[in-house]
């Protein structure tokens, strides 16, 4: 196949291979689904299946020249999670939201932080950095989760809150970590290394809502053709984007202000469901690039001290939203099930393990690059499967949609009181 994509051109090598990921995960997908798994799993299988350590389908240059599409994908599933913070909702679960999300998203951070430093001896900057990144969560894949089972109910918005939120509270964290370990090799703290990150993501924020109040003025009236609504978004969602990249900021707080202010100035919910209607192509190569990306011979450096990050992270994403929820007084489905939908890491972790890999020494900031990527990968494999199974047990989806020992587990329960019938999609 490699000889193949050496005798083409670049633009015949790059259709193929776009053409080869998305065969790969629609073919995989079928395998999937016969075993009641969600699509995303499916299509991380793919990739790990003609990436460059099993079948190499695909070249590996034309693998690292995809970083665009995680932009791409990233910048359209934040727009989509911004259409849950409507200010009727937030009024009545903002504050209880904001607390499950600095117990969930802390507790993870302190724990691998912790663990790091005194169970295995590691520097300060390594442990430190490390549990910032750990506070992060994906929402990809636990969006596309939801979207596949077209699953709704106050279970459902609070749980996209929360992965929403939770970049916002990685961020701050990893911001103020590095303006630390930068000020211990400097010998001296700066604040303009603490205080410019923090900048660019306020005014990322700030542009995010410029753009949501321009795309509401330019969408009225609502009688605007269909084409040219999609076209403007999608043109203001790239822009977004493309000067988020520009600046090293992730898109992922504009782009959900974006879509907040967009919905809240409108109340159209018609271009989010145009949105979803042009994303699945987009959703499917993101999942399968993050599927190639694997290095499977990493897996095999990393250790103990790569398994302990795995589990403790989990450990703490659970344990902290359970104790976030007890302490807000929400319902038993979300204290019980809402931390095994929180398990997804991708996206901001492995940009910000990047930028943490220049400010440690180079063996250490190689094992943390490799922990974070390979653990990644891991975590979306495992993430959607648990994020389904958090879905069943709390009522939100038929618990016959679920593997067998899904469904026996939910027979021993008791009903759930959240449920999509009771509280209708906001």
């Amino acid at each position: 196949m490699l000889a193949f994509y050496q005798r083409v051109s670049e633009s015949v090598s790059v259709l193929i291979a776009l053409s080869v990921m998305l065969f790969a995960g629609f073919l995989v997908t079928r395998i999937t689904k016969r075993l009641h798994l969600p699509n995303v799993s499916g299509f991380i299988l793919a990739g790990i299946l003609i990436g460059p350590h099993l079948l190499h389908l695909v070249p590996d240059d034309m693998i690292d020249r995809m970083g665009f599409v995680s932009d791409i994908a990233l910048a359209f599933i934040a727009f989509s999670v911004g259409k849950f913070f409507k200010k009727e909702v937030l009024r009545q679960t903002g504050r209880s939201v904001i607390i499950l999300t600095l117990f969930e998203s802390l507790l993870a951070g302190l724990l691998t932080t912790l663990v790091m430093y005194f169970a295995f001896g590691l520097s300060g900057a390594f442990s430190l950095i490390l549990g910032a990144i750990a506070t992060a969560t994906a929402p990809a894949s636990t969006m596309m989760t939801i979207n596949q089972y077209h699953a709704h109910g106050k279970f459902v918005n609070t749980l996209l809150q929360v992965v929403a939120l939770d970049d916002v509270i990685c961020l701050l964290a990893f911001s103020m970590v590095a303006a630390f370990v930068s000020a211990q090799d400097a010998g001296a703290v700066s604040f303009r290394a603490i205080a410019l990150p923090l900048l660019f993501n306020l005014l990322a924020i700030a542009l995010g809502f410029l753009c949501g109040f321009i795309l509401a003025r330019l969408l009225h009236p609502p009688t605007r053709s269909k084409d040219n609504r999609l076209i403007l978004a999608v043109a203001m969602l790239l822009g977004l984007s493309g000067v988020c990249a520009l600046f090293d900021v992730s898109p992922l707080l504009s782009c959900m202000v974006f879509g907040a202010a967009y919905l809240n100035l409108t109340h159209d919910k018609r271009l989010f469901r145009q949105l979803g209607h042009f994303t699945p192509p987009i959703m499917s190569m993101f999942f399968v690039i993050s599927g190639m990306n694997l290095d499977i011979g990493a897996l095999r450096t990393v250790g103990v001290v790569g398994v302990a990050y795995f589990f403790i992270r989990i450990f703490g994403k659970y344990g902290g939203a359970w104790l976030g929820a007890k302490i807000c007084g929400m319902e038993q489905s979300i204290q019980r099930y809402l931390g095994l939908a929180l398990i997804p890491q991708a996206g901001v972790a492995i940009g910000l393990a990047f930028l943490g890999q220049r400010l440690l020494p180079p063996a250490i900031g190689n094992l943390m690059l490799t922990i974070i990527l390979s653990s990644s990968v891991l975590y979306e494999l495992i993430g959607p499967v648990c994020a389904k199974t958090a879905l069943i047990l709390s009522g939100i989806i038929p618990h016959d949609a679920g593997p067998r020992f899904i469904r026996r587990i939910v027979k021993k329960e008791p009903p759930a009181a959240d449920s999509p019938h009771d509280h209708p999609e906001t």
